[in-house]
């Protein structure tokens, strides 16, 4: 009976140990955003990294379910082989820096891992094209993360923001890897961009710019040539069908006159949305879509992006 009595005595420890780094966490992130000075905020945030640390070493972190304040935002994958913790702290000028912390599987050593996240946005020059990995992190707080598989590999897609400063906002479409049992943030999985690793789009801070993963309604055109019957001639007919799909939906930006190219707190939505379709293994960009339609249906042709389109609204 005392045999028996142990792993159910185990579990009850874990879960009170997990339980108290919950709640001392919890209240060290309220810190980060409402304590009244830099320092007490900075001050809370470094805390709450050391709290996440000494709960992220815990074997019963990979099973616990986080319940944090919506200060921070806390995601996993569908597959639990990801989770990541992000939040941010606003110094008295209106600039952001993140902090956080991603936990994973290591399929090589056979166990979780976690690395601290180490916010460098401003040290990053190729923001869209870099290879980036925990250490040197284009900084965001994660609002979705989107798993994705071709073949044999996984993919996962974080969709973030980061309120920068004064004067832009910043979202981010960003897939992570785990090549070598480690997260690698930015991957080439942009159809017909080469050099592309993420989505970047930053805006006036001010303005309203979307970006969210929705299930659409999508119709598309198939063209063909068909020889018109007792002559010589061809003519093109269209053939419309249309289905359900999930993509990553978002606002077109770019300045709002000419020659501001680059100076991106003149930038504000364009009007015309895009999207990204998941196809064989590549994030797809697509124009006409139309997001959060009351039916969910489009109006109009939902086609892909001749293939010299340039990456309209990515920054």
């Amino acid at each position: 009976m005392l045999l028996a009595m142990v792993p159910a005595v185990a579990a009850a420890q874990d879960k009170g140990r997990m339980a108290l780094h919950q709640q001392r966490l919890s209240e060290l992130l309220v810190l980060t955003a409402t304590a009244p000075t830099d320092n007490e905020r900075y001050l809370a945030s470094e805390q709450a990294v050391g709290e996440l640390s000494a709960a992220l070493e815990e074997d019963a972190s990979e099973r616990w379910k986080w319940q944090l304040p919506t200060v921070a935002s806390v995601l996993t994958s569908p597959d639990a082989m990801l989770r990541i913790f992000t939040w941010a702290v606003v110094r008295d000028n209106g600039e952001y820096e993140c902090f956080g912390a991603v936990q994973f599987y290591n399929e090589r050593e056979e166990e979780y891992q976690y690395r601290l996240l180490n916010d460098k946005s401003e040290e990053i020059m190729n923001r869209e094209e870099s290879l980036l990995t925990p250490d040197n992190w284009l900084g965001a707080v994660y609002q979705e993360i989107i798993q994705t598989s071709h073949g044999d590999k996984t993919y996962y897609t974080l969709l973030g923001w980061n309120g920068v400063d004064n004067l832009t906002e910043r979202k981010i479409i960003e897939p992570v890897i785990l090549r070598g049992g480690v997260p690698q943030f930015g991957a080439p999985l942009f159809r017909r961009e080469r050099n592309l690793r993420r989505v970047v789009l930053e805006y006036r801070n001010d303005a309203m710019v979307n970006l969210g993963y929705e299930e659409q309604y999508v119709e598309e055109v198939q063209r063909q040539r068909v020889k018109v019957r007792g002559t010589n001639r061809y003519r093109t007919e269209e053939k419309r069908k249309q289905h359900k799909e999930k993509m990553i939906i978002f606002d077109e930006v770019g300045p709002q006159v000419p020659g501001m190219e680059g100076l991106f707190q003149y930038y504000v939505p364009s009007g015309l949305e895009l999207a990204y379709a998941f196809i064989d293994g590549k994030w797809e960009l697509r124009n006409g879509a139309q997001g959060r339609l009351k039916d969910k249906k489009l109006n109009k042709a939902f086609e892909p992006l001749p293939k010299s389109a340039p990456a309209y609204g990515v920054r």
